[in-house]
């Protein structure tokens, strides 16, 4: 398995050094695999070359300059298509640690240079005294120098067992008695080649030195970054584990740049309203808001946090994927939504951006269509007076246009009636798989949020809808904030009135997930195709 990457909290002492050790030598995982995907081009590449010279011998030259290429030429060639080609497949395909992978190549290296020498001795280019220039293999020795992440020590060895196939083949020639030219002048004109082998090790310091240099900051944090999950305007989500744990999480992190900040005080900006959501999100003690195990500012001013690690699916995706769900689903979500948003609101604080991405159908445990509510990052206090400098920059509106209550978009005062709103499309986008209005742009969207009335969610479906659900929904959907429903306590006391024909409960999910998500369902396992959606 491959060497995860490890988050760096900042810290004021620096790490000691260790360039002399074993583990130094190690390079992050994401700067190894981007030099095996080069490995594999080489090696395609090489199989194309390789195909070019058989062609050219058994077919080109025969014909157009009726010169007979001996028969082990040939083989030769045929020999070297097919270890490229292997060479290929494993290093592009093969589940093996790219350490493997590595010394794969330095073995493709040597007996490349190998069928090289082969061919210039069994076409008479060994015999330098005709001075017929570099060999070839000098080309194979400084490609492979900047292909493979090697070791010096192992690149020189390779590298100095490439350079001496010519010689050793010549040597073999005049062992045998042939005509060839002395091993003094044979050793003289491949000098070239052992240089070569020297100038190979120069990449192979740089790129170590480089890995160190990333080791020494990554190395530092108690997290290792193991799988990228996705990345959005607020940052990206990885898969990680704690090292001395092995707990899984997500971390979130985000750099000031993916945001386009192009000032000190812009990036740090940012970073205070990540750092917001962070403290908002650990503030919230609900089963069903994303828990926070930690968080902190890197070395490079990358702002993180450590989330619990999910097995599911957004809302939306799930939506996406299989459809809108029954009505007796739509409320076994929506109370575990309105549980957490209730204890946000009642500590005063509004959510501003309930979306089906922020809400996340899990497993938890024994517990399926297990509801967490993500995304803090837009959160104000009661009355609109936001936690952070996010609410509004500039004239800019933040949020999620076709979830955004009219409120928001005049940019008056927001409390929770705006998430209310919020919720009122939710429950429409899961009954019926279409958000409430549709829209060629947000300003158009905006208009039919302040002006349209919504079309009744029994209309835009087939699937049974009761009475009081839709009232409900439509009741959340209100215009003016007083007509809603006040906040999210009080809608989850409506839904408890609610009454459907079908009946769902955990038994109901875990069937289903046993049904359509059986990768999620192992009774001991997370698989790692579990992810966070969290991105804004």
């Amino acid at each position: 398995m491959a060497t995860p990457k490890l988050l760096a909290p900042r810290l004021d002492t620096p790490p000691p050094d260790t360039s002399d050790s074993g583990e130094s030598q190690r390079l992050p995982d994401a700067l190894v695999s981007e030099h095996i995907r080069r490995l594999a081009v080489c090696a395609a590449v090489g199989a194309g070359l390789w195909t070019y010279g058989l062609a050219m011998d058994a077919i080109v030259r025969p014909i157009t300059i009726a010169v007979s290429i001996p028969r082990p030429v040939l083989v030769v060639e045929t020999v070297a298509i097919a270890v490229s080609l292997i060479m290929f497949v494993y290093a592009r395909y093969a589940p093996d640690a790219y350490a493997r992978k590595t010394d794969a190549g330095l073995l493709y290296v040597v007996l490349n240079a190998a069928a090289v020498a082969l061919l210039n001795t069994l076409t008479g280019l060994a015999a330098v005294s005709s001075g017929r220039g570099l060999s070839w293999n000098t080309v194979v020795i400084l490609v492979a120098a900047m292909i493979l992440p090697a070791t010096p020590r192992r690149m020189l060895a390779a590298s100095l067992a490439a350079a001496s196939m010519d010689p050793l083949a010549s040597s073999i020639v005049h062992l045998s008695g042939a005509p060839s030219a002395s091993l003094a002048t044979t050793l003289v004109f491949y000098m070239p080649n052992f240089a070569c082998a020297v100038v190979a090790t120069l990449p192979s310091h740089v790129l170590h030195r480089i890995g160190r240099r990333l080791r020494r900051a990554q190395e530092m944090g108690s997290y290792e970054l193991v799988e990228l999950l996705g990345r959005g305007g607020m940052g990206e989500v990885w898969r990680a584990r704690h090292r001395l744990l092995a707990r899984g999480a997500a971390i979130k992190l985000v750099r000031p740049e993916l945001l386009g900040a192009g000032t000190e005080a812009e990036a740090r900006t940012m970073l205070r309203r990540f750092e917001q959501e962070a403290q908002t999100t650990a503030s919230l003690s609900s089963p069903h808001t994303i828990q926070v195990f930690d968080f902190g500012v890197t070395t490079d001013q990358t702002f993180y946090y450590v989330m619990e690690l999910l097995a599911g699916r957004d809302l939306q995706s799930l939506v996406r994927e299989f459809g809108p769900v029954s009505a007796g689903r739509a409320l076994f979500l929506l109370r575990q939504v309105c549980h957490s948003l209730g204890e946000a609101h009642a500590r005063g604080l509004v959510h501003r951006d309930v979306t089906p991405s922020n809400i996340y159908i899990c497993r938890m445990g024994l517990d399926y269509d297990f509801v967490k509510v993500l995304d803090f990052g837009l959160v104000t206090c009661d009355g609109g007076r936001s936690l952070g400098p996010r609410s509004t920059e500039a004239g800019r509106t933040t949020g999620t246009p076709a979830f955004m209550a009219p409120e928001i978009v005049l940019g008056g005062e927001v409390d929770q009636r705006a998430d209310v709103y919020a919720i009122g499309c939710v429950a429409y986008y899961v009954l019926t798989g279409q958000p409430v209005f549709e829209a060629d742009n947000p300003a158009d969207m905006f208009l039919l949020h302040l002006q349209a009335s919504p079309v009744p969610p029994s209309q835009r479906t087939e699937m049974p809808i009761p009475s009081e659900l839709e009232a409900l929904v439509l009741a959340c959907l209100e215009k003016d904030p007083r007509r809603r429903p006040q906040d999210a306590a009080a809608v989850l006391d409506w839904l408890g009135r609610c009454r459907p024909r079908e009946r769902w409960d955990n038994e109901s999910a875990r069937t289903w997930w046993e049904r359509h998500l059986v990768e999620l369902t192992a009774p001991l396992t997370v698989t790692e195709a579990a992810a966070v959606a969290t991105l804004a």
